[in-house]
């Protein structure tokens, strides 16, 4: 479980960094630009490797990672349904597109619904940690944005039809592809046992 929660703390606290405009000019006026997007990087690499080999070992210890609740059947459903929108989404972040326009930071968005499903879906300790988490911060960077009118990696760029034909195909596909073979290829649990 520390492997896990130190990833959380390492890979969240250096994204939470510049949700505070304040202390992000300060970091880079100390110590540079260049430096500070490495050491972000590096940071968030590393609690991402640690998000992801804590939550597989915590998977893997029946008493290291107790069940808070039973979630019911219906759960999976709503979380394949949620998964939809939110691919659609998370293509739409780095695509010009009215979806894009219409929603402002959509990855945002993304990360919500993806984590408001998989915590739905998993009542293990392990789960409620990782994806409670992620739901937390998606939730507070959202605000965030608003207030630092922060743009998203598009800037303010726009887009039309054709941007939403490509962030919904490139979304469904990506959700295609997840459902066939991606998501027991990433997690080792298989979308349809």
């Amino acid at each position: 479980m520390w492997v896990l929660l130190a990833g959380l703390v390492l890979f969240m606290g250096a994204h939470l960094i510049p949700t505070l405009p304040d202390l992000r000019t300060r970091l880079i006026a100390r110590i540079g630009r260049g430096p500070y997007s490495g050491l972000f990087s590096v940071v968030s690499l590393l609690g991402l490797v640690m998000i992801v080999w804590g939550y597989g070992r915590m998977q893997g210890l029946a008493r290291g990672n107790p069940q808070v609740w039973d979630p019911p059947a219906w759960s999976k459903h709503v979380t394949m349904l949620l998964m939809v929108p939110a691919l659609i989404l998370l293509v739409a972040a780095y695509v010009p597109s009215r979806i894009r326009s219409a929603t402002g930071h959509p990855i945002l968005i993304a990360i919500m619904l993806w984590a408001l499903g998989h915590l739905l879906a998993n009542g293990d300790l392990a789960s409620v940690l990782l994806f409670g988490s992620f739901l937390a911060y998606a939730l507070y960077d959202r605000v965030s944005v608003g207030e630092r009118r922060a743009l998203g990696p598009l800037g303010e760029v726009k887009g039309g039809l054709s941007g939403d034909i490509a962030a919904i195909a490139g979304g469904l596909a990506l959700y295609a592809l997840l459902l066939v073979w991606g998501h027991q290829k990433l997690t080792g649990v298989p979308l349809w046992a």
